[in-house]
């Protein structure tokens, strides 16, 4: 047997180091079952709109019927759960043991029905496995990998997927004829308008429900004016969803490009969120040994939900506000928190129900998800100093770049397929073009640096050099 303070004790990095045992971390602090349900609850109200609104605009863009939009709200719900169980839990190397909750990625998602799009969901399905193989297969070189994408190659790629999805808001509005119905146009104007009214009423975690309400809104305006219809799909009881959906995934190295890129650009958000989220719930931040961690358990449950139908699946700090303002940073309320997710995943009438949104509605609510996307990479791109010169001509180029195939869409129509699949993806396209870019001035600026001779200075040392 081992003494607790001896070299060779169990590690536990989760807890408190002081003299008494009975000192515990906030991060695996027990909560009594009283407490535990409404604070879990609050988790699932602060998350629940992503999966059920990522849900709708796949089901809207790919026109799935109501069976079928039920089965694939069913399985999301149960892998965000199980997701936020393993980041809370932890399984061997699978999940840091901190409070996460998982989502579908909305960038993610984007470029899921990109793909769906161009080549058919079931190559779709083979992308999400390819990248999440791919984030497995990096993850002993991830040091040198997440170099590759700063704020200012990240806030390109993310600008760009909100900028190409709105563009796919809108034809869910418009229809498959590209010209809207003018109650298909009121319709989602209700539910913006909607969706902004409760964002601006609510506080705390009823905020992030706003998507929500704006759904509900929008929903229950069109069944009362006749301006839409509600259609739920049948069904009762309990009920797994549904494996392979969309058939047998199909593997295309090259279309499967942008959901590749963007698996290797979450390890540095991956990055970002671990450090503040183990600040939060105080507990030192290892980023060599959490994120690791985390990107394996999104990778493993993305695995899954590929065979599901699912786009990539991702940690969210969603979550991270909730535990600051009730002062709760136990990684057990989200445990808990996903354990209600999975429960009202295999709920069949409640995913049912919720199937059968009007296509106007969930256009309006797209249009407000994809522009804050959007709005996330102007964010990111502030954040990356673009009064540098070098900076703000990498931002231009890369987005000149990746904005070309929005606007001239038939650009590289006499080019060989390959090349219409890279160059044709705007967010691909952008992406390389930042990475490649930011490299080139980098490296440029670096020898620069050192190369150029610059006088002496008083202490006989060279600028650039030191």
């Amino acid at each position: 047997m081992t003494s607790p303070g001896s070299p060779n004790a169990p590690e536990a990095p989760n807890s408190v180091a002081s003299g008494s045992p009975c000192d515990v971390s906030p991060v695996d602090e027990r909560i009594s079952p009283a407490r535990l349900g409404p604070l879990a609850l609050q988790h699932v109200l602060a998350m629940v709109a992503a999966p059920v609104s990522t849900v709708f605009l796949t089901a809207a863009a790919l026109r799935l019927p109501p069976p079928t939009t039920a089965s694939l709200l069913s399985a999301v719900l149960v892998l965000c759960g199980a997701g936020s169980l393993l980041q809370s839990l932890g399984v061997w190397k699978f999940g840091a043991r901190l409070p996460f909750v998982m989502l579908p990625g909305g960038a993610a998602a984007a470029l899921f029905l990109q793909i769906a799009r161009d080549h058919g969901p079931a190559v779709a399905s083979g992308s999400v496995l390819l990248a999440a193989a791919l984030l497995l297969a990096v993850l002993p070189l991830y040091a040198r990998v997440v170099r590759l994408f700063p704020p200012l190659v990240m806030g390109v790629t993310v600008l760009l997927i909100g900028i190409s999805m709105v563009k796919v808001a809108a034809q869910l509005i418009t229809g498959p004829g590209g010209t809207a119905a003018p109650r298909a146009v009121l319709l989602a104007a209700v539910t913006v308008a909607a969706t902004i009214l409760a964002h601006l009423v609510l506080r705390g975690a009823w905020r992030r429900t706003a998507v929500l309400i704006g759904m509900a809104v929008g929903t229950l305006v069109a069944v009362t004016t006749g301006l839409g219809a509600f259609t739920p799909a049948a069904g009762s009881g309990f009920a797994l969803p549904d494996l392979f959906p969309y058939g047998a995934p199909q593997f295309d190295p090259l279309a499967a490009l942008p959901l590749l890129v963007f698996s290797l650009t979450t390890l540095a958000e991956i990055t970002g969120q671990t450090v503040l989220n183990s600040e939060t719930a105080g507990r030192a931040p290892d980023p060599g040994r959490d994120v690791p961690r985390v990107a394996r358990a999104d990778a493993l449950v993305s695995l899954v939900g590929a065979l599901f139908g699912t786009s990539l699946m991702v940690t969210s700090s969603e979550n991270i506000g909730i535990g600051r303002l009730t002062g709760v940073r136990s990684r057990y309320v989200t445990a808990a928190a996903g354990g209600l997710l999975v429960v009202a995943g295999l709920l069949s009438p409640l995913t049912r129900l919720v199937a059968g949104l009007p296509t106007a509605v969930v256009g309006g609510s797209a249009l407000v998800v994809y522009a804050v996307i959007a709005v996330m990479g102007v964010e990111m791109l502030a954040r990356s100093d673009l009064g540098e010169r070098s900076n703000s001509l990498v931002a231009a180029l890369a987005l000149a770049i990746g904005l070309l195939p929005l606007l001239a869409p038939a650009l590289y129509d006499g080019f060989p397929g390959w090349v219409r699949t890279v160059a044709g993806s705007g967010v691909v396209a952008g992406t390389l073009a930042a990475v490649l870019l930011h490299i080139l001035f980098t490296t440029a600026g670096r020898d620069k640096a050192v190369v150029e001779p610059v006088p002496p200075g008083p202490a006989g040392r060279r600028r650039g050099t030191t």
